[in-house]
Parts: structure tokens; sequence; C-alpha cells
């Protein structure tokens, strides 16, 4: 008797996607597709799961921003913590035929005090591999855990991005707050304490 396969996580549970009204967006497909229905039978839209790391999910990252150096065992431990603190849904796309990750999205929940006790929705490190661009996967993740957001309960969903980005997230619904629309950071130049 051979061993068994080692069974994979999900970050989060992957049923909540079939919750999604795709008809709710203002996101216009052509032709339609959805997070069930993502256009073509090669392609799966997911929770993130714990065999991505060798499906090439960091890669991936790497086409937003530098990633760094990070090990399986590393990845793997993010992995647990965000799994264990419960309000992290990265949301991946996979080529099944090559078993690559070549999309995420992550949706981070902020608890707040204020409207009742409310949850607040991040859209983060949103990307498409760049040979996959004009098959509207952007806008299938991003439009994904939009819904996703709502589908939590959470009263608000903002992102930040470049410029150049500002029309694609109007066509899919995002507005710019009149007022608050600067976004601002701070740096620290040791990242690794605690």
């Amino acid at each position: 008797m051979g061993a068994q396969p080692e069974q994979e996580l999900f970050l989060y549970d992957p049923s909540l996607l079939l919750k999604l009204d795709f008809y709710r967006s203002p996101a216009k497909f052509n032709p339609p597709i959805t997070a069930v229905a993502p256009g073509e039978p090669w392609l799966k839209v997911r929770p993130l799961k714990t065999g991505d790391y060798r499906r090439g999910f960091l890669q991936s990252l790497s086409q937003l921003t530098n990633v760094g150096e990070i090990s399986e065992a590393q990845f793997l431990n993010r992995f647990a913590e965000m799994r264990a603190k419960g309000d992290y849904y990265v949301t991946v796309i996979e080529d099944l035929r090559s078993n690559k990750i070549i999309g995420s999205a992550t949706l981070v929940i902020e608890r707040k005090f204020i409207h009742s006790c409310g949850i607040r929705a991040h859209l983060e490190d949103v990307v498409v591999d760049d040979t996959y661009r004009g098959k509207q996967l952007g806008k299938l993740i991003v439009v994904t855990v939009t819904l996703l957001a709502e589908v939590l309960g959470c009263y608000k969903m903002s992102l930040e991005c470049k410029d150049k980005l500002i029309p694609f997230y109007r066509s899919i619904g995002y507005v710019d707050e009149k007022g608050n629309s600067n976004s601002m950071t701070l740096r620290y130049a040791n990242q690794n304490r605690l």
C-alpha cells in the first residue's frame, strides 16, 4: 500500500465562493464569467491552499512587488497564522493544465467598533500573470473578492492603487471619496521586529 498524498488545507472555506452573486456587481464581463465558471475549463478560482507554494504563488506575487526569499516552511507558517486568525481571504486563479497559480487577490478584514462593531474590508495584492492578461482575469479576481467581502458582512471595501489603475477600479464599481482620496504610508527600516 502506497503512502496517502498529503491533504492540502484551504485558507478559508471554498463553499463561500458558491454564494457570490455576480449579477450584483456593476462590472460587465464579455463573455460572462464568474468565480465558479471562469471562462475556460482549465481555470479554477479558489482559496489559497498549503500546496500553492509549489504552484508558484510567490512567483506570481513577484510580478507585483518584491517578495523576498521565502522558504516553504516560512510560507506554511504564515499560512497557518492567517488561517488561525480567520481575517485573511487570499483567493487565487489556478491554471489546472500546468498546476500553476496565475493570479490572486487578498481580502483583509478589519474589525471595528464603529458601524455597530462592523467589519471593513481591504483589497490587497491583486496580480494576474502577464501571459494571461486580456482574459478578464484581473476583473474576475477583484470582483470575486469584492463580492466575498459583501457575503462576509463588510460595510465597506477599500483599496490603494496606482493612478493608472483608477479607471479599471471605477469600471467595476469603486469610487473616489471626495476629500478622502489620499493614500499615505510610512515604511519602517527594519521589518523583522517582534
